[in-house]
Formats: structure tokens, sequence, C-alpha cells
């Protein structure tokens, strides 16, 4: 019974079925916001900061377009970790480590952080073949000390990974043929055809 349900719920057999553009708006909706919640659940109720915004950008990539590489765990995960170093980084090296956020009053060194953060966010990812673009919004919180100490980077982190792992468990059960890890290689480009010229017969 359980398999008929979940058979009967597979994503592809709804899309034969309905409006694909309906489905698929109210499957990234449904999905992205019951994820959220559970980590805005985690946040109130263990006061940590679970939810923080680049997880949005993160959930809309997971469930609306989760097949495309920057939608992948690996893509994901090592993505916010070079945010998160990144921003610290530039935190460090700025001497900003103790400030708390103003975002009334961006300051020279503040400046410099969001800039030296960013900068390798952006240089780090494609080098290493993470391209995630949320993770560009997470070393911004970062580097503007919204999120700043260690055991918070640390947390940010866990969230990641927990989100990831939703994604995961409901493309999976949803019959989307989501990557365990790593995306899958760029198909091979047909070969193109061989001429098919008849040589004529030589004078």
């Amino acid at each position: 019974m359980i398999r008929r349900l979940l058979a009967r719920l597979e994503l592809a057999s709804v899309l034969e079925r309905h409006d694909p553009s309906l489905v698929l708006a109210s499957y990234s909706a449904v999905n992205a916001g019951i994820s959220l919640a559970v980590m805005a659940a985690l946040a109130h109720f263990s006061h940590a900061p679970f939810l923080f915004p680049s997880l949005g950008p993160t959930a809309f990539l997971l469930f609306y377009t989760p097949t495309v590489p920057s939608a992948s765990p690996r893509n994901s995960v090592y993505g916010h970790l070079i945010g998160v170093l990144a921003g610290y980084f530039a935190l460090t090296v700025t001497g900003l480590r103790d400030t708390p956020p103003d975002l009334t009053d961006i300051t020279w060194a503040r400046l410099w952080a969001s800039a030296v953060a960013l900068g390798l966010t952006c240089g780090l990812m494609p080098l290493f073949g993470v391209a995630h673009p949320p993770a560009a919004a997470t070393t911004l919180i970062v580097a503007l000390g919204l999120l700043r100490t260690p055991l918070q980077l640390t947390v940010v982190m866990i969230a990641v990974v927990l989100l990831v792992a939703q994604g995961l468990l409901v493309n999976r059960l949803a019959g989307v043929a989501y990557p365990w890890w790593r995306p899958p290689p760029p198909a091979a480009p047909l070969p193109a055809p061989a001429s098919g010229g008849v040589r004529g017969s030589g004078s």
C-alpha cells in the first residue's frame, strides 16, 4: 500500500496528470516552506541560528531546480562552507570578529571585510567546482557580523547539512533524480555525423 501511495506521489506521474507549471510551483512552495519551518522550529527550541536568510535560496534550488549542479549536496554544502570560511577570514584580517553589526553605519573596515569575503567566495567556488549562488549571501551575513562566532558558524553549517538532507529525502521520495552527493557529469556531446559525400570516380 505504501509503495502504491509513493508511486502516485512521484513527481513525474503527477506532472502527467496536471499542469506542469502549477505542479512544480506547488512542489517548490510546499517543500521549501516545510523545510524552513523545520529549521525555524529548531532555532526556536535551541535558541541557535538554524534559520538565516541564505537558506531561502538554497531551499528554492533544492526543490525547484533539484537536478542542476548548483543544487547538488556537494555544491550546497561546500559552497556554504567556502562562504562561511571566507567571511570569517575577512572578519579576522579586518579586526571585526568582536564587532557587533551595524547596517546603518558601514565603516571602511566593514566595507573591506565584505569585499574580501565576497571576492574569495565568488573566486573559490568556481575554482573548486562547487558553485552555489546562495553561498554568496552566507559570506555577506558573516562579513557584516550578523553571525560571526565559531559556535554560530558551526550551527550555520549544521543547518545547511540538515536542509540538504531534507531535500535529498523529499526529492528521492518524489522520484526526482536528485544526486546522492556530487552532480552527474555533463552528457558527452553526440559525435558529428560523418560526411555523406560520395567520392567521385577519378578521371
